[in-house]
């Protein structure tokens, strides 16, 4: 079981592994089908390496809000400065970074390479699962 109170544990047992990548030079309109097809709330964009990442938020702040239109590319309105953590900080590092930043995901890096995603949904998530599993045993 994870301690959700232990902030000093790797957030490598946090860290989601289901990373879906979509290019640049899609449209938004894409962007959000895959999201909805794969059930992610992210995308990693990438060409040969990843170069942006984008979320729901970006879609609703910088799309909808703004009233842009769907059919303009992905690299439009991603984000290219990509904050990033390895996967053996702890995970009050990586809060730490989602604060300073005002971010709600944190790319996970593995020997350099980014093989995850951190959310605060990764931290509530196991817990949740506990829970539900204490409740249907009553």
């Amino acid at each position: 079981m994870n301690d959700i109170n232990n902030l000093s544990v790797p957030i490598r047992q946090y860290t989601t592994r289901k990373l879906v990548g979509i290019s640049e030079h899609e449209t938004i309109q894409k962007a959000c089908q895959k999201m909805v097809e794969f059930r992610v709330g992210s995308l990693v964009v990438c060409n040969e390496e990843v170069v942006g990442f984008l979320t729901q938020g970006d879609v609703i702040g910088r799309v909808v809000a703004e009233g842009l239109s769907y059919s303009k590319p992905v690299s439009s309105i991603m984000t290219r400065h990509l904050i990033t953590a390895d996967i053996d900080s702890p995970v009050s590092r990586v809060l730490e970074l989602m604060q300073q930043h005002q971010i709600r995901h944190v790319l996970i890096t593995e020997h350099g390479q980014i093989t995850g995603l951190f959310s605060l949904k990764d931290l509530v998530d196991p817990e949740k699962q506990l829970l539900e599993t204490v409740i249907s045993r009553e």
